[in-house]
């Protein structure tokens, strides 16, 4: 999938970012603003490594995870991609690294659910609801997508559940931040409508006192059914 990559150890994130003459100042600030998040699947020993493509990647989402012989790529998609710096922009400055390590986290939720083989994959005896309106073409697409929409729910809890670890006194900020993301341009239960889930998690003591994610799984199964009726 990636055919034109440079990847750079996780193990580097010990070093200056600045001193990384290969990466522009907007892939940097990316870096600095994932760093803590990094450095956690460093310790926790998830093989993680960090993928920059070095050729023009317009329209691709500036951070995304790719899982491939069995590790997580961490993918920066950011040069002749206005949509980096424009995220940047658009964060408020004061949350701007919160911000980037709740994204950086939601994609360690996606590498979590890859390697414990889970992806895409739901609870016993939950069975997901489809339209009964749609013939057998449209309803693997439905299923698809549904299956989609619930590994982005997966990840934004885990995002959350990151920040209220790591940044308590953002929460309800960054709870908003999301909720406005997930909100905008929204398509009722298509791909990225996570907002049945986020919805659950608006107090941030929902998501503590377990481990980072055994809360996000418990939160996440509870969602399913209330999504489905959505």
């Amino acid at each position: 999938m990636w055919r034109s990559w440079f990847v750079l150890a996780v193990a580097l994130l010990a070093l200056d970012w600045a001193t990384a003459a290969e990466l522009s100042a907007t892939e940097q600030r990316w870096l600095r603003g994932a760093a803590p998040v990094l450095a956690h699947a460093r310790a926790a020993g998830l093989p993680l490594d960090v993928i920059v493509q070095p050729q023009a990647t317009p329209g691709l989402a500036p951070l995304a995870l790719a899982f491939i012989d069995g590790r997580c790529k961490l993918v920066l998609s950011m040069r002749g991609n206005p949509q980096a710096q424009a995220t940047l922009d658009r964060i408020e400055p004061d949350l701007l690294d919160p911000t980037l390590e709740l994204m950086a986290a939601h994609e360690l939720g996606h590498c979590r659910r890859y390697l414990d083989g889970a992806w895409k994959g739901l609870p016993a005896g939950f069975s997901p609801a489809v339209p009964a309106a749609l013939d057998a073409p449209l309803r693997a697409a439905w299923a698809a997508m549904q299956a989609s929409r619930r590994e982005e729910a997966y990840a934004d809890l885990a995002g959350l559940a990151w920040t209220q670890r790591r940044h308590p006194q953002h929460y309800a900020r960054l709870h908003a931040w999301l909720v406005a993301e997930r909100s905008h341009v929204r398509i009722p239960r298509s791909h990225h409508d996570t907002l049945a889930w986020v919805r659950l998690a608006a107090q941030g003591d929902s998501l503590a006192g377990r481990s980072m994610f055994e809360a996000v799984a418990a939160m996440w199964a509870t969602g399913l059914a209330e999504a489905d009726r959505e």
